[in-house]
């Protein structure tokens, strides 16, 4: 019987430690859900996707890429969770203020509310304050607030409900910058968090340099698939892509990327 032989130390402290320029956010940013998380599935990665979660400006929410700056909550207690917490000074009792002031510039805001939407991980204001510091988006597997004022702000929000009842009434910040859970997603401090207005998708940070130009490619590769059956070619071998569809594509792009007729035009124009 063979034994497994077991490593004598471990250290991925490498992987953890890398940096994601922001010339590699915007690239990210680009790319579809569709594409990244089945780039990361062929590396590996079963559900990279924040099930559940939905933006709250809807489909008026615009594509994003950011470093997660997280947010790690515990059930409030009600000896220590209490209204003299707001304080207008730093206190250790009231982390979330602290942690949105400590927010940078492309960062994405990832609050870990143990998936409950009882109470508000954070409002408007909150929000306003993130959009001034630069940060990209906001994410929490529970709720927020003021969910009507926070869809009117340029700046992409995400949960599972909305709620006015105020965060210290369920939830005590006891965490920044430390591992956390999110909808069911490991996320450590610097992964990356690629939004639209589908959803979100965690992308580890020593994988986005390579799956930005990976999925970019993947992109225009099925651009191109989609526009031939949508003028009404067979799924066999058009998708996935044949040797002889991928070559078909290159030719595509070398000649110009001249328009396809589309079936979608049509059934349009028909109902028009």
């Amino acid at each position: 019987m063979k034994i497994h032989q077991y490593a004598e130390e471990y250290d991925n402290s490498a992987n953890r430690k890398v940096q994601v320029s922001d010339e590699i956010l915007a690239k990210l940013a680009r790319c579809s859900s569709g594409s990244l998380t089945t780039q990361l599935f062929k590396r590996g990665f079963r559900q990279p996707a924040f099930v559940g979660l939905k933006a709250v400006a809807g489909a008026n929410t615009k594509p994003f890429a950011g470093r997660a700056f997280t947010m790690r909550f515990i059930p409030a207690r009600e000896d220590i969770d209490t209204y003299g917490t707001m304080t207008t000074k730093p206190n250790g009792d009231n982390l979330q203020w602290q942690g949105v002031e400590q927010v940078q510039s492309g960062d994405v805001l990832v609050i870990d509310s143990r998936n409950d939407p009882a109470a508000a991980s954070a409002g408007n204001i909150l929000v306003t304050r993130l959009l001034a510091r630069g940060a990209k988006a906001i994410v929490t597997d529970g709720a927020l607030r003021d969910g009507s004022e926070i869809a009117a702000i340029p700046l992409p929000a995400y949960s599972r409900e909305i709620t006015a009842t105020t965060r210290i009434s369920y939830h005590h910040v006891a965490d920044l910058q430390v591992p956390i859970g999110c909808a069911g997603i490991a996320v450590y401090p610097g992964d990356v968090i690629v939004g639209d207005a589908d959803g979100l998708t965690l992308v580890p940070a020593h994988l986005a340099a390579e799956l930005a130009d990976i999925c970019l490619e993947q992109d225009d590769v099925e651009n191109y698939l989609a526009m031939r059956i949508a003028a009404g070619e067979p799924l066999w071998g058009v998708y996935p892509p044949s040797p002889e569809s991928i070559a078909a594509y290159k030719d595509w792009v070398a000649s110009g990327r001249p328009a396809i007729p589309s079936v979608i035009a049509k059934e349009g124009n028909g109902h028009g």
